[in-house]
């Protein structure tokens, strides 16, 4: 095992101390190559280290402009301080250096959201569960975001999906109680918020759709 590899299998056992000195080595046998900066910009900022991470980050693409897993440790980087036009700048980057997986473009469509431009956040989450069909946390923002761009219908589907990989999300439940309601179905919506309230009994949020589910049952 190469010492970027080892120092990764480190970092991953949470052995910081010695993935830092494999790193230093790395940088200090080969100086010109960008790779030991981005892993050792990645592991500072694991640890929280931002400024240092950043010079890393930034230490690596003076050395190869078209380090796109550096424009990728920078927009993880401004996402931790909520400079989400910065970290949209950098993961846009990155794409376009050809950086084609499913966390560049999620983190991409999170900073539109956090922008509160939902639908400009949608194909990059789309694309995102494309790549990752089977991450259900990739699915349910992208449902949360065809839901608050008015595809309703859309919306329901890949929730659905959230919960064909795990029947006990909450909010995927919660969700769609809120969609059947929304159609007018609400013996639907009322099962979907028990089913919400068996895996979380303090949703207050499904607590309230089963209590204006309930009242429209009453009213019928």
């Amino acid at each position: 095992m190469d010492k970027n590899k080892q120092a990764i299998a480190y970092m991953q056992d949470n052995k910081f101390e010695e993935a830092a000195a494999l790193f230093t080595e790395v940088i200090e046998e080969q100086p010109n190559d960008p790779v030991g900066y981005i892993n050792f910009g990645n592991l500072l900022l694991h640890v929280n280290d931002q400024e240092r991470a950043q010079r890393f980050f930034e230490k690596a693409i003076e050395l190869d402009e078209k380090a796109a897993t550096a424009y990728y440790g920078l927009g993880n980087l401004y996402v931790e301080q909520a400079n989400y036009g910065k970290a949209q700048f950098n993961y846009q980057k990155a794409i376009e250096l050809g950086l084609e997986e499913a966390d560049v473009y999620y983190m991409l469509g999170m900073t539109f959201l956090q922008q509160e431009h939902d639908k400009l956040a949608l194909p990059y989450l789309l694309r995102a569960a494309e790549l990752a069909p089977d991450d259900e946390e990739i699915l349910f923002q992208y449902g949360l975001a065809l839901a608050q761009s008015d595809h309703i219908s859309d919306a329901g589907s890949v929730f659905d999906k959230v919960i064909r990989l795990n029947e006990a999300h909450s909010d995927a439940h919660y969700n769609l109680g809120v969609i059947a309601l929304f159609e007018d179905k609400i013996n639907k919506g009322l099962e979907h918020f028990d089913r919400a309230l068996e895996a979380q009994p303090d949703h207050v949020l499904a607590q309230n759709g089963k209590k204006n589910a309930e009242q429209l049952l009453s009213e019928m």
